[in-house]
């Protein structure tokens, strides 16, 4: 199961770790703010040492009740850390996490990035799939129920896997007919899903992989690790870790964390476990 990064193919057979670099003040999540150009360096050349296989790059927060921000900004600051990490590190594979698909393209085009990783899976910008064709490049189609700004006020589901299941359906059909060839899903804990909605969708992770493509599990810090716990997302590290594990366990193919090093520490554990690789792709 492999995708192709700039003529360079990446194997998802085995699991791969994404580290998350948010170019923004107001993330959920403290320890991954950074805005300056040294700072975004280091924690770059911090996470590829750490073993990060892709940097995940984000201009505009989307946390919980975030407001919008302008895409002008959101494009100056991708692109300027894509730019500038590339070139530090000319191998590095950079995704950017935008719903805009004019950001998008300025950071494929113009900044050196190599994925597109959309949290609304086309649906906050009707010209996010006809350029995903153009550009010939990964994208992670992620689900999420409403808007950042709504979507925690009261989402509802039939089935939570089922209802994300068809939803993808429709949206794999579209991208397919437009000729999109690397296609990775994004189930979207956290995004317009409760408690509930997420350790479901946790539990029965493996039935996103009927689909025959690589699965990115998003657990990194979020609510249901810190309130289940009773604690916050800064201190939150040991419950994301054992969740990544049972992510691996159930098909997830890329791990989007905050902390690299540790998040590399799981996928070694469960690759002495499994050798082989992940188990799901020997019976798909």
């Amino acid at each position: 199961m492999d995708i192709n990064i700039r003529g360079r193919l990446l194997d998802l057979s085995r699991p791969r770790v994404m580290g998350i670099i948010n170019i923004t003040d107001d993330s959920f999540y403290s320890g991954s703010r950074h805005t300056g150009d040294k700072e975004i360096l280091s924690v770059a050349s911090r996470m590829l040492e750490d073993g990060a296989d892709i940097l995940d790059i984000g201009g505009c927060s989307t946390r919980p009740g975030s407001d919008e921000v302008p895409e002008p900004l959101e494009r100056e600051r991708v692109c300027r850390a894509t730019e500038i990490i590339i070139k530090r590190f000319p191998d590095a594979v950079i995704s950017i996490d935008t719903y805009r698909a004019s950001v998008a393209e300025a950071a494929v085009t113009g900044a050196g990035a190599s994925i597109i990783n959309d949290i609304s899976g086309g649906e906050m910008d009707a010209g996010m799939f006809p350029l995903v064709a153009k550009l010939d490049v990964p994208y992670i189609l992620m689900h999420m129920q409403g808007t950042p700004a709504t979507m925690q006020a009261d989402p509802v589901y039939n089935d939570v896997v089922a209802d994300i299941l068809e939803w993808f359906g429709v949206r794999l059909t579209w991208l397919k007919a437009a000729g999109v060839k690397d296609i990775i899903l994004d189930p979207g804990f956290g995004f317009g899903k409760n408690a509930g909605h997420n350790f479901e969708m946790l539990r029965r992770l493996s039935a996103f992989r009927i689909a025959g493509l690589p699965l990115l599990a998003g657990l990194s810090r979020k609510s249901m690790v810190w309130k289940t716990l009773g604690i916050t997302p800064e201190e939150a590290l040991n419950g994301t870790s054992a969740l990544n594990m049972i992510a691996l366990v159930n098909g997830a193919s890329i791990l989007r964390v905050h902390d690299v090093r540790e998040a590399r520490q799981v996928v070694t554990l469960y690759e002495k476990i499994y050798p082989s690789g992940n188990l799901f792709d020997h019976y798909s």
